[in-house]
């Protein structure tokens, strides 16, 4: 049986909510460690927590904005800047590296952070398994900004899954993306408030029963959420929160 410890970096809103840090999800497993997701404000999140940059094998980013994957030119320049030898995998959505190598030239030009670094950007394609050294990801569209390209992301570790819908409104895919999951990360950024492309409390409530995940834990809170923690019956994420399953 193998052990996964996640370690929760930030799980906040793009606005900050509360306080909470952008989205990131540290997760290390016995054979590698990696994030789900590495928003704006990943890196002095990590550093916060004493985890070393060099030590991530991997980066799986659910779509492209940025409170999701804004952290990521940070963490790189950081890589090159302390020497880092060790291959890194970046995984999302088509188009990664040449969002990634954009953002790059804009935010530090000329520097020529990826050609210091031993970079591998794979894409996953929706509905079909990435096979992967450490891991299998299973990816589905959801329901968010389309020009994001958002997804829901299933990751198999030898016997242990953990689920993430990204972000998302409420759709059936969620179903499949936890089924039996060991962890179900599921974004809930309203409590009753409905807006596209996020998902609200009220309406996930009543869709709870149709779930067969063993533990959910909602995240991605607005002020509203904030203030009603105590009328929530599902556990939910805080920045600095972990568990090992």
């Amino acid at each position: 049986m193998s052990l996964v410890y996640l370690k929760v970096i930030g799980c906040g809103d793009a606005f900050g909510s509360g306080g909470r840090l952008n989205t990131c999800f540290y997760v290390k497993t016995e054979t590698s460690k990696f994030l789900i997701d590495c928003g704006a404000s990943s890196l002095p999140g990590l550093k916060h927590h004493g985890i070393n940059i060099n030590d991530i094998d991997a980066i799986v980013i659910s779509h492209f904005h940025g409170d999701h994957y804004g952290g990521v030119p940070f963490l790189l320049l950081d890589a090159a800047i302390h020497g880092r030898k060790k291959k890194m995998q970046i995984i999302s959505p088509p188009g990664g590296k040449d969002r990634i190598s954009a953002l790059l030239d804009l935010l530090y030009p000329g520097t020529s952070v990826l050609e210091k670094l031993n970079v591998d950007f794979l894409e996953y394609a929706a509905d079909k398994v990435l096979k992967l050294e450490h891991f299998n990801l299973w990816a589905l569209p959801v329901i968010h900004s389309e020009k994001a390209l958002p997804h829901g992301i299933r990751i198999e570790i030898s016997d242990k899954v953990i689920a993430y819908s990204g972000d998302t409104s409420w759709t059936d895919t969620l179903l499949a993306l936890s089924d039996r999951a060991d962890i179900f990360i599921c974004e809930c950024n309203f409590f009753g408030t409905q807006v596209k492309g996020h998902m609200n409390y009220l309406e996930l409530e009543m869709r709870l029963p149709e779930f067969s995940c063993k533990r959910m834990l909602l995240t991605h809170f607005d002020q509203e959420m904030l203030e009603k923690l105590d009328q929530l019956k599902v556990g939910y994420l805080s920045d600095g929160f972990e568990l090992m399953t």
